[in-house]
C-alpha cells in the first residue's frame, strides 16, 4: 500500500517578516494578529510565540478554547475572542484576562448585569457597519453608551477590502467613524483586516487586525508585493 506523504513547510522567518512589514505600513496604529483556527492551519502556538517575540501584543482568536490555549503560554498579551461569550460564564474571561467581543444586545445585557461581580473584566463591542453578519446596530450602541461601562475595544469588519476601488469600503469606514463619534470612548478602535491595511491610513484607526496576509495570502492585490509566502 502506498502511504500519503505530503508535507506542509512553514517559514517562521517569513511570518515574522510579514508582521514587521505590515507594522511598518501602519506605524501610526497598533498591528495586532488574527490567529484563529489554529493560525489559519499552520499551528497556533508556534505562530503566537513567533509573533510575540516580534513585539505583537494583541491577538484575535475565534473561540474561548483557543484563547485559553494561548493564555497558558503567556499572561501579558491581550487575547480577544471574536465569537463573544459563547454561553460561558464571565468568570472564565475575568479570571484568565481574556477579552470577549460582544456581538449582540443580549450578550451585552448579560455582561452589564454581571460585571460588578467580575471587576477585572475587559470586553469589546462589535458594531455592524454593513457586513450584516455580526455586531450591534448603532441604536443598540447608543443604549450601551448610557450605561457608562468602559468598552476596551470597538471593532467592525470590512466586507470588500480585497476590492480596493469598491465604494462600500468608504461607506463602512464612514459608518464606523460615526460610531466612534458617538463618544464610545473605547481604548482602541479597529476596523481593518488584512486588505483593509492597504486601503490607506484613514482605515487604520487605532489598531489593525491582519490575518491571511500574515500567512502569505494576498488576493492578487498590491499586498502581493508587500509580503512573503509563509507556507509551501
Amino acid at each position: 500500500m502506498i502511504k500519503h506523504n505530503a508535507i506542509l513547510e512553514v517559514n517562521l522567518k517569513n511570518l515574522a517578516y510579514n508582521y514587521k512589514k505590515l507594522s511598518s505600513i501602519t506605524n501610526q496604529s497598533i498591528c495586532a494578529a488574527t490567529i484563529k483556527a489554529d493560525a489559519y492551519g499552520i499551528g497556533v502556538i508556534k505562530t503566537f510565540e513567533t509573533l510575540y517575540k516580534n513585539r505583537c501584543r494583541h491577538f484575535f482568536v475565534a473561540t474561548t478554547e483557543e484563547a485559553l490555549e494561548i493564555r497558558n503560554k503567556k499572561s501579558l498579551a491581550n487575547v480577544y475572542v471574536l465569537n463573544g461569550l459563547e454561553n460561558n460564564e464571565l468568570s472564565i474571561f475575568n479570571k484568565n484576562n481574556i477579552i470577549p467581543i460582544i456581538n449582540d444586545k443580549n450578550e451585552y445585557d448579560f455582561v452589564n448585569k454581571n460585571i460588578k461581580k467580575n471587576k477585572k473584566l475587559k470586553f469589546g463591542i462589535h458594531i455592524d457597519t454593513g457586513l450584516n453578519r455580526l455586531g450591534l446596530n448603532p441604536n443598540d450602541l447608543l443604549k450601551i453608551i448610557s450605561d457608562q461601562n468602559k468598552i476596551y475595544i470597538l471593532i467592525s469588519h470590512l466586507s470588500s477590502a480585497d476590492e480596493g476601488k469598491n465604494y462600500y469600503n468608504i461607506f463602512q469606514n464612514k459608518k464606523f467613524q460615526e460610531a466612534i463619534n458617538l463618544k464610545v470612548n473605547a481604548k482602541y478602535n479597529s476596523l481593518s483586516n488584512s486588505m483593509g491595511i492597504i486601503l490607506g491610513n484613514n482605515f487604520h484607526h487605532d489598531l489593525v487586525r491582519p490575518g491571511i496576509s500574515l500567512y502569505g495570502g494576498h488576493f492578487n492585490t498590491k499586498m502581493k508585493k508587500i509580503i512573503k509566502p509563509v507556507i509551501s
